[in-house]
């Protein structure tokens, strides 16, 4: 386990693109995957989650030509032409997540889904409980953890409603609906990224969103256009709470994806006082992307909750964090969600910030804050999450004397080249 020490910096100055979208690149994959033909993706993610799933579609037949910096090609196998395998999904949750709902429907064959120990950790019958309304035929560990088998077999369309938010089960049911006999309506309670429904549309899936449900209806092929990924605001989020807390920083972050159902960080941060300008807004690849300028500010404290957590619900640590530097108690709830991460994060997040010298109490649902104006530093422990690692780090610099970070190669999972691009940001103080 490597051990980082991140020590109070300079303001952070420059300008740089974070890397490409996570979650539009696994869908990327696996939709062109599903095509007919080859598609080209463009920006695709290098990071050890998002292999996972280009190695996925691979052992189900696709082909894989290139690689992310310089472009990849994706022959797809169709949507009903997985061919049977063993997927290791690595830490990849979203892939495990997702991928069931494509195999479940085909005509036949087995598969199995399986990953690191974190993964066997996290639960899966949120996917298999509608897939067994659909037909599918299922079985996990204890019914409800990986590793998950899988029986294709003939599915029918149905009606669920969600009883949480989740682009990820969402995602996984209209995969289904695709090859299910009838049309399939995902209800959700609040809305959640919408990444799936846009790609599936633009490769021609009958789908719509009717009131506050999703529809989508079988069809016998997709055709995916050329596919580029844009930065992710979720790896974004740590740079602009570094230029929000380090006083008298100022960044530019490029070709941000600045979808609405992904935004929720900046509406949080700007009730709170942060100083978050979009520039050059324009949509590329059916998604809305803009340039972010970051100014360090005075943060005061905020309620979240209700339908904004699915808007930043992995953003939440993060705002945890910039409450601890904010004046007065901030209150996050609704976000029990964060309970089923790679790691529990209520509870991860809460003994973080409270070994740097925060004030945190985790609650059922969410965490109560009391800004104390800074953090003292200390050390924490990644336990193995990628997004805790990297929490670690920005608190590093807008602490009063530093943090170790022990397990910093998590951030890996998502981001490996997360530490050369901080470093380029802080301007050297000798």
């Amino acid at each position: 386990m490597s051990c980082t020490r991140f020590t109070p910096s300079g303001p952070l100055r420059g300008s740089l693109r974070p890397p490409s979208d996570k979650s539009i690149s696994h869908r990327a994959a696996l939709i062109a995957a599903m095509g007919e033909g080859e598609t080209r993706v463009d920006g695709y993610l290098d990071a050890a989650d998002t292999r996972s799933t280009l190695a996925a579609v691979a052992a189900l037949g696709a082909r894989v030509e290139g690689d992310p910096a310089a472009g990849l090609k994706i022959d797809g196998i169709g949507l009903r032409g997985a061919r049977p395998a063993m997927i290791d999904v690595g830490n990849a949750g979203t892939l495990l997540r997702l991928l069931p709902g494509w195999l479940a429907g085909q005509e036949y064959g087995h598969w199995t889904l399986d990953g690191d120990e974190s993964i066997r950790r996290r639960p899966v019958d949120r996917v298999a409980v509608p897939l067994r309304r659909m037909g599918a035929n299922l079985r996990a560990r204890e019914d409800r953890l990986p590793p998950l088998e899988i029986e294709g077999t003939t599915l029918h369309g149905a009606t669920y409603e969600m009883p949480i938010a989740s682009a990820q089960v969402k995602s996984c049911l209209l995969f289904a609906g695709l090859l299910a006999g009838g049309e399939t309506r995902v209800v959700e309670p609040l809305p959640s990224r919408d990444h799936t429904e846009r790609m599936l549309a633009a490769a021609g899936a009958p789908i719509e969103r009717v009131g506050d449900a999703v529809v989508v209806r079988p069809v016998e092929r997709l055709e995916p256009e050329p596919i580029a990924v844009p930065a992710d605001i979720s790896s974004a989020a740590f740079f602009i709470i570094a230029a929000s807390l380090v006083e008298g920083s100022e960044i530019l972050l490029e070709e941000v994806n600045v979808n609405p159902t992904r935004t929720g960080l900046l509406t949080i941060l700007e009730r709170m006082g942060a100083e978050i300008e979009r520039e050059d807004e324009r949509e590329e690849g059916g998604e809305p992307i803009a340039t972010l300028r970051v100014r360090s500010a005075p943060l005061q404290a905020t309620e979240v909750g209700g339908a904004e957590v699915p808007l930043a619900i992995d953003e939440l640590p993060l705002v945890a964090l910039a409450a601890c530097f904010a004046e007065g108690t901030t209150t996050i709830r609704d976000a029990e969600e964060l309970r089923r991460k790679e790691s529990d994060r209520i509870e991860t997040v809460t003994a973080a910030l409270r070994a740097l010298g925060g004030q945190v109490e985790p609650t059922e649902d969410g965490m109560v804050i009391e800004g104390t104006g800074g953090l003292a530093g200390g050390t924490i422990d990644s336990h193995g999450d990628h997004r805790i690692a990297m929490l670690g780090a920005v608190a590093g610099l807008a602490s009063k004397d530093g943090v170790e970070v022990q397990g910093m190669d998590a951030a890996a999972v998502s981001y490996p080249g997360f530490e050369t691009d901080l470093t380029s940001l802080i301007v050297s103080t000798h």
